[in-house]
């Protein structure tokens, strides 16, 4: 089965599976955004990110591999009456366009490392000059807590691979240690992050 459909079938099973409510770090960067800003999140999954980020006004592009996910997305959109522009991708193959967006959402992704590359140098590319990024992953810290996350440790975040990925970025904020998550059945408990705020140059 293909990582896709493992996802569809995921997203497929009932319920939102990390909830309806925007990740927590997210929401504390609020008093950065401001309505009419462009935003893509890749990775969106069933959409609550991304249409959390439409209802603060901004123009919103949410991004994932899953069909179920984006349908979701869509309806979840609809049903709390703001616009998203939701797309079936690969982040790792999408033709990202250039400085298109003023903020990238890059939260529990995680993908094979030469994935991730190819991913990241999208972000970067299609971040305009002075662009932000946003950004909370598990760490390899993660592993063998029950609350979330890959079990492949190369799909792992940490601060070296957030510098590794945007070498160019300003840190804005960039920290490692525990949270405390409560996103729906599949975030629940103490969990290992990384998470961050950094900006494209110029």
């Amino acid at each position: 089965m293909s990582t896709s459909l493992a996802w569809d079938e995921r997203y497929a099973a009932g319920g939102f599976q990390f909830g309806e409510a925007p990740n927590d770090y997210l929401r504390s960067q609020a008093w950065r955004f401001r309505p009419g800003m462009r935003a893509v999140v890749p990775g969106d999954g069933e959409g609550r990110n991304g249409v959390w980020l439409a209802a603060q006004g901004l123009a919103v592009t949410s991004l994932d591999w899953s069909p179920v996910g984006v349908a979701k997305a869509e309806a979840l959109a609809a049903s709390r009456g703001v616009r998203l522009d939701a797309l079936v991708a690969d982040v790792a193959r999408w033709d990202w366009p250039a400085a298109a967006f003023d903020l990238a959402v890059w939260i529990y992704l995680h993908l094979p490392p030469a994935d991730r590359a190819a991913a990241c140098a999208g972000v970067a590319r299609a971040l305009r000059p002075g662009g932000l990024l946003v950004l909370e992953c598990f760490t390899p810290a993660q592993q063998g807590r029950r609350s979330g996350g890959p079990k492949d440790p190369a799909l792992l975040w940490s601060r070296e691979v957030v510098e590794a990925e945007f070498p160019d970025f300003t840190i804005l904020e960039l920290t490692e240690g525990t949270v405390l998550l409560d996103e729906g059945p599949r975030h629940q408990g103490p969990a290992e992050v990384v998470r961050g705020v950094l900006r494209k140059p110029g």
